[in-house]
């Protein structure tokens, strides 16, 4: 038994601190997240100068979250079978999670994200997504999905086909076990790709939704979040309003939290993934959704006064 299952992007994290001149000279709009590929990113990779190097991914960091908070956790991912992706499976393992997902051989190399951070804190990310993008329904452990409480799903992985089959795949298994499944829209970009496919992976198979202002208001394509509200069609949302707070939605009754107050932003990297964390950790130990959602908040104030993406 684990509380939560990820399902996302098995990315290497490599990340920098870099000046607003850096971004211009090197042609990187800023606050942006852009998909490039292999080629592109060596390039860039070769540029950074000093930086850190951990195993990372939307859905990952959230897990490792769920385990720093005492939960037990475990994800499935795609990564090569590289030295990358062996940083990535060792960082997944020395954070307590059951990770054993089989690794690509002969294919492309393991996902990477660039990120660049900048003196305010923004962060600028440059994707690779590589093996990552090879995960199919093949992958999905359906002995994981079984023993997991929730099973939480990574938007930021919806683009491939096979991906996308995983996903239904998965939400199938975990709610055939009488499990629940989350998903994260992960970003506005990915919300106005894939628009009508979210909306009915969320009415039909999604019991608890994380999404930000940007990403939920693109969804229903609607002005603010309380316009968003009365049209989520799962049982339960999260929506995350940077300084503002939160709005938890949970059977159509909306409660406005407020953000937890830090000294300093030092990186805003992974705020959306630790609120998710501090959340799911509270909801799948028996906390309703208001203590879910001020778990989740404080988990998003401690991880942006760090550099990184994880606690």
């Amino acid at each position: 038994m684990t509380n939560v299952l990820g399902i996302g992007n098995a990315i290497v994290d490599v990340l920098c601190r870099v000046e607003d001149a850096d971004l211009e000279r090197w042609g990187l709009p800023k606050g942006s997240m852009q998909l490039i590929d292999q080629q592109r990113a060596l390039e860039l990779e070769a540029q950074m100068g000093e930086s850190v190097l951990c195993s990372g991914g939307s859905a990952a960091n959230t897990i490792v979250g769920v385990l720093a908070c005492g939960s037990p956790a475990a994800y499935i991912g795609k990564v090569a079978d590289d030295a990358a992706g062996r940083v990535f499976a060792e960082g997944m393992r020395e954070a307590g999670a059951v990770y054993r997902t089989s690794p690509l051989v002969g294919g492309a190399a393991t996902a990477r994200c660039l990120i660049y951070v900048t003196p305010d804190a923004q962060r600028t990310m440059m994707t690779f997504l590589g093996a990552s993008a090879e995960l199919g329904p093949d992958d999905i452990d359906a002995e994981l999905v079984a023993g997991a409480k929730v099973t939480y799903l990574e938007g930021y992985l919806f683009d491939p086909p096979p991906a996308q089959e995983a996903f239904f795949r998965a939400a199938e298994l975990a709610h055939g076990a009488g499990r629940e499944v989350a998903l994260s829209l992960s970003d506005a970009f990915c919300v106005e790709r894939h628009r009508d496919a979210f909306r009915q992976l969320v009415d039909e198979h999604v019991d608890l939704l994380f999404a930000n202002e940007a990403e939920i208001c693109s969804l229903y394509q609607v002005g603010t979040v309380d316009e968003a509200v009365g049209r989520i069609g799962c049982r339960m949302a999260a929506l995350t309003r940077g300084e503002a707070g939160a709005t938890i939605v949970d059977q159509g009754r909306a409660l406005d939290l407020p953000a937890e107050a830090v000294e300093q932003v030092v990186d805003t990297t992974g705020a959306g993934d630790a609120f998710a964390a501090g959340f799911l950790h509270a909801y799948t130990s028996g906390e309703g959704a208001e203590a879910a959602g001020r778990r989740g908040a404080a988990s998003a104030a401690a991880i942006i006064t760090r550099f990184g993406g994880r606690p």
